[in-house]
């Protein structure tokens, strides 16, 4: 079955209400709104003025959880501060997940590497979810979008050093990759699946540096912005911004960024993903 992409290349905070409009869905009730707050001292991310107007359409509520690494966001009091100092917190309600214990335990009875994902138990208290992602590079992952959001990004801070050790937290940044890559296929099926039906996705193709919203020391951008893209199907979605990525031949920074995604194996997420039927690799792009 064939995946619909909305695209465009203009990218205004209106626009991306626009396309998420295409999707033609109604988010119910409580929608958890997923995004990156960004890491104290990274020039990258997204800022939530960009996200405004399509947040406040869905009444969302934005969702982080807490990093499993040295920094501003690795812990509960850390992170609400910088979720103050970036303006999240000014211009939305706000809710760390994982800010309290115990966390909440989804079982993958059919994951490639891991059985169980760990993510901040106030999940639960939502309906819909909305994964606002920006796409770029990443450090360990090759590249960063809705996958790697739905997985390491919903993941509690202990979940997330289970993710990265493929089952064990104490191998965080020394397990195999091709592992590491499919148990973040993992994570991301059972939060599909836990909201299977009542989610959308959108990835913004913005200051896309090599380098994660987590660096507080980031690469600059090294490619042009490309656009907005928004879809149902999470993998579809992460496909087409690496399809437009190798279609921008032009562009002087492609080869970079493609060293880091290529490098990593960054692709194999959205293989692993695909096997486990969160979605399809296959997908009209629509451009508007």
């Amino acid at each position: 079955m064939t995946a619909k992409v909305y695209f465009s290349e203009e990218i205004t905070p209106q626009k991306v209400l626009e396309l998420y409009n295409h999707l033609g869905v109604t988010l119910p009730d409580k929608v958890a709104v997923k995004v990156h707050s960004g890491e104290v001292g990274n020039q990258n991310f997204l800022r939530p003025e960009f996200w405004q107007p399509m947040i406040e359409a869905v009444h969302g509520t934005v969702t982080e959880c807490n990093t499993a690494y040295p920094g501003e966001r690795n812990t509960t009091e850390k992170h609400l501060r910088t979720l103050e100092l970036h303006g999240w917190s000014k211009l939305f309600d706000v809710d760390l997940l994982d800010a309290e214990g115990p966390d909440l335990k989804l079982d993958i009875p059919d994951g490639h590497m891991i059985k169980a994902n760990y993510v901040g138990k106030n999940l639960t208290n939502y309906s819909s979810l909305l994964v606002l992602s920006h796409f770029k590079g990443h450090p360990r992952g090759g590249y960063g979008g809705a996958l790697k959001q739905l997985s390491i990004g919903i993941a509690s801070s202990y979940g997330k050093a289970y993710i990265h050790g493929a089952g064990h937290p104490k191998l965080i940044w020394t397990s195999n990759q091709n592992k590491f890559l499919e148990s973040m296929a993992d994570a991301a099926h059972s939060v599909v699946r836990l909201f299977e039906g009542r989610a959308a996705y959108i990835n913004v193709m913005k200051n896309m540096s090599v380098d994660c919203d987590c660096c507080a020391k980031a690469e600059d951008p090294c490619i042009k912005d490309i656009g907005i893209l928004a879809s149902l199907d999470p993998v579809a979605i992460d496909q087409a911004c690496i399809d437009l990525v190798y279609a921008a031949k032009d562009d002087p920074g492609q080869k970079h960024f493609l060293e880091r995604v290529e490098s990593r194996n960054g692709v194999h997420t959205i293989e692993a993903a695909a096997a486990l039927n969160v979605g399809t690799r296959d997908y009209q792009l629509i451009r508007l």
